[in-house]
């Protein structure tokens, strides 16, 4: 298992800072190369299933999570069901204030591929921490000026 935590402070409260993470049909403004869909449920209940394809031009992989934790506007925790994803993720929001809060990822994943992907996986995490930290600076922006019901 490899773990993963990285976190952005948003200019907007908790509440807002919630919606916007877990409007799942629009992640893909903020969250490079991914268009995520619910599957089945709700999105907003354990047990919801989602999937994100991830890639470019096609070319990517879908990654298929279920919801097994809910607790807004605080965690939301997903199991990774998908061949090259599989772990848990979290994302929880921290409030600093009426108008601060903090938007923490975490990631407990089993490495694809096996020993490739253990011995691979030193090479692929710069490429894929920066991808990653990029696209929570999109997402602060994103949150910032989220309003609920817009296109």
């Amino acid at each position: 298992m490899t773990e993963l935590m990285h976190s952005v402070q948003v200019a907007a409260p908790a509440g807002t800072t919630w919606l916007a993470l877990t409007d799942w049909a629009r992640q893909g403004e903020w969250m490079l190369g991914t268009e995520v869909h619910v599957i089945e449920g709700n999105g907003r209940s354990v047990g919801s299933k989602l999937s994100a394809f991830t890639g470019i031009a096609g070319i990517g992989f879908t990654d298929t999570m279920e919801i097994i934790g809910w607790e807004p506007p605080l965690r939301c925790t997903v199991r990774h069901l998908g061949k090259v994803v599989r772990g848990v993720g979290s994302f929880h929001v921290r409030d600093l204030g009426p108008q601060r809060s903090v938007f923490v990822w975490s990631e407990q994943l089993k490495l694809p591929f096996g020993p490739v992907g253990r011995l691979g996986w030193p090479v692929a995490k710069p490429a894929f921490v920066l991808g990653l930290r990029y696209s929570l600076h999109r997402f602060a922006k994103y949150a910032e000026s989220y309003s609920v019901g817009q296109a």
